[in-house]
């Protein structure tokens, strides 16, 4: 290590001062670090520490790192100071309390300090054995063209129903009260149709492919022609959306020439 920074290989035409190295074993990550790692060699339960013997091997700890880096043993120092002071209070009597009330453990905050510190570092240890980008694995970058296809929605029968009513109330502010026979052909309505919706380019709103104007016993034929069209998968009746206006279209593929005899 170099000023903190790590040198894979000596300079061959760099001066470096003997004070600048330093051999740092990746062993203890701070005080509690160190403090967890006696407590587990010792095998003891985290929860009742032995402060006697846990003091004096922490202490022995420091004091042969403050030989090789004062700087470095400052923070253990804070720590060895507390472990003292835990020490020297549990050799004080302890103040009675009345009954039903526990006493205070002064190792109670060391305690729980070193259980936060250890879930801490195992959690930390199961996100360093996840896979890591540039570390397990790289990142790969492709192009993938795909036409989306729009999916309208299906239109229901109610909403067809409902466009259908429109019509006929429309139909019945122009209607007049003639009686004589007429003669109407579905297949004939049916070509009518497909020439409408030709010259319209293959795409008509619903409600335009009916003329109010006509009647409604020819406006009928003219509904009952449209649903044989679609039966036999010559139009499509489409919807944008719920509540959207109803549009009737060409198949696929027959939107230049169809005849119906």
């Amino acid at each position: 290590m170099i000023y903190g920074q790590p040198m894979a290989q000596m300079p061959l035409d760099l001066y470096i001062p003997p004070d600048a190295m330093a051999v740092m074993l990746d062993a203890f990550e701070g005080p509690l670090d160190l403090l967890l790692y006696l407590i587990r060699k010792a095998n003891v339960n985290v929860l009742d520490i032995p402060m006697a013997p846990l003091t004096v091997q922490y202490l022995t700890y420091v004091e042969a790192m403050r030989t090789h880096n004062l700087e470095l043993a400052a923070d253990y120092l804070v720590m060895a100071a507390m472990l003292i002071e835990i020490k020297s209070r549990m050799l004080l009597p302890r103040a009675k309390v009345a009954a039903g009330e526990e006493v205070e453990d002064p190792r109670a905050e060391l305690v729980r300090r070193l259980i936060e510190y250890e879930q801490m570092k195992l959690s930390a240890h199961r996100l360093n054995e996840m896979p890591q980008a540039e570390r397990d694995f790289d990142w790969v970058e492709i192009w993938v063209e795909k036409s989306m296809l729009q999916r309208l929605p299906e239109v229901s029968v109610d909403d067809l129903k409902d466009a259908w009513s429109a019509i006929l109330r429309q139909a019945r502010l122009h209607t007049h009260h003639h009686i004589q026979r007429e003669e109407l052909s579905v297949r004939e309505h049916m070509g009518l149709i497909l020439r409408h919706l030709r010259d319209a380019g293959g795409f008509v709103e619903f409600v335009d492919m009916f003329d109010a104007t006509l009647g409604a016993s020819v406006l009928v034929v003219h509904f009952l022609a449209m649903l044989e069209l679609a039966r036999e998968h010559l139009l499509e009746i489409t919807q944008a959306e719920t509540f959207a206006p109803i549009y009737v279209r060409l198949a696929d593929g027959r939107v230049k020439s169809e005849s119906v005899e």
